[in-house]
């Protein structure tokens, strides 16, 4: 009897344990679920977009405009900050507020020293971030180049592939190439200008040919008519010395004969 009492009574007991359980656990649904509706109903008067209408929307900006002003005033109140607040309603009208330490104009101009500070700090920590980057980029540029102009003269081909190796012989018959490329240019480039020289000599001395003949031609006029003239004076003196030597004769014939007649006479 006893011992049934006691498994009765300890039925009872961790029935009355389930009851409970169940009831507490109603009871966290029914809260999480009074959570959810609040949540949801503050989420959606939290929505952010334009009101439409115009009366509601002043009345909004009046409101928060006065809940965001006394915020302001409290925040230098409590934590003895420097508060400046600017604010321009819908219609264009200007709402401000400083702290008590302060004027408006003051904060703003403190606002403005530090920015341009910070702005100029930040413009030479990017500038001397953006050297840093480009001097360890050239760096490793440099340093790449310095391998492969060691690799085409020769040194540290110990730990080519056989591909890059390839590879290399293919750059330098490409390179040997253009060098001989570059060389027949610049030897025809010289053979053209050494012609082009030839002609303009050539070509000056034709000119200065065509000078020497314009400048002798009086000069042999000159002597072939003096020539003309000496032999002319030649053959004049010689018709006068022939001429004389008859008339010599001639007289002297008439000299014999005059002799002659005295004679006989």
């Amino acid at each position: 009897m006893a011992a049934a009492a006691a498994g009765m009574g300890g039925g009872g007991g961790v029935q009355q344990q389930e009851t409970t359980t169940t009831v507490v656990q109603v009871a966290a649904e029914a809260s999480r679920k009074k959570v959810e509706v609040r949540s949801a109903g503050r989420r959606g008067r939290r929505e952010m977009r334009r009101i439409e209408d115009p009366t509601s929307r002043q009345v909004t900006f009046s409101k928060r405009r006065s809940g965001l002003l006394k915020k302001a005033f409290e925040l230098s109140v409590l934590c003895d900050a420097e508060v400046a607040l600017i604010v321009f309603s819908p219609r264009g009208r200007l709402y401000q507020f400083a702290s008590a330490s302060s004027d408006l104009q003051r904060t703003i101009d403190r606002y403005l020293n530090h920015t341009k500070n910070s702005s100029a700090h930040e413009g030479e920590e990017s500038c001397v971030q953006k050297w840093r980057s480009e001097a360890t980029t050239l760096g490793k540029k440099i340093e790449a180049i310095e391998g492969y102009k060691s690799k085409l003269l020769g040194e540290g081909l110990g730990s080519c592939s056989v591909q890059e190796l390839q590879e290399l012989e293919v750059q330098l018959e490409k390179s040997l190439c253009s060098v001989r490329q570059k060389k027949q240019k610049m030897l025809m480039d010289q053979i053209l200008e050494l012609r082009e020289k030839e002609m303009n000599l050539l070509k000056e001395n034709m000119v200065l040919r065509d000078q020497c003949k314009a400048l002798s031609s009086p000069w042999s006029t000159s002597v072939g008519e003096l020539k003309n003239k000496q032999a002319d004076d030649d053959v004049h003196r010689h018709e006068d010395y022939s001429g004389g030597g008859v008339r010599d004769d001639d007289d002297r014939r008439m000299m014999e004969d005059v002799e002659t007649d005295l004679i006989y006479d």
